[in-house]
């Protein structure tokens, strides 16, 4: 079977699941998985319960927010990059003027009613 290696960065409280590769504010590792393998596969492999991240992104793309883990069934590449910030981390500066997402956080925000808008109008 072929095997991918997947760049992951765990921040925050996330840190602790980075084993030998652990600093105080973030983790980084290369894991390596089958090809093929999943976000859930990915979490699994490091022993991350998906209810404890909050913003995830996926080669620089928003892949899931806290309450809302689109991403789990999401085919993973070898090479991506994976972000993992802990529920408390605020948003990433470097996405201060919007993210592009993932095709399952998409779907998710234009099917769900999660009440995320862009704008609002009126009074309410």
């Amino acid at each position: 079977m072929t095997e991918m290696t997947i760049d992951v960065w765990l921040y925050g409280a996330l840190s602790r699941y980075g084993g030998a590769a652990r600093e105080p504010s973030y983790a980084h590792l290369s894991v390596v998985l089958p090809e093929g393998s999943t976000m859930r596969n990915l979490l699994a492999k490091i022993g991350l319960p998906t209810e404890e991240r909050g913003i995830t992104f996926i080669s620089a793309q928003l892949s899931a927010m806290p309450g809302l883990q689109p991403d789990l069934d999401h085919v993973l590449l070898d090479g991506d990059r994976v972000g993992l910030f802990d529920p408390r981390s605020m948003w990433p500066f470097q996405y201060r003027h919007g993210a592009a997402m993932c095709k399952e956080m998409e779907r998710a925000l234009n099917e769900e009613d999660t009440a995320l808008h862009h704008s609002y109008e009126g009074d309410g």
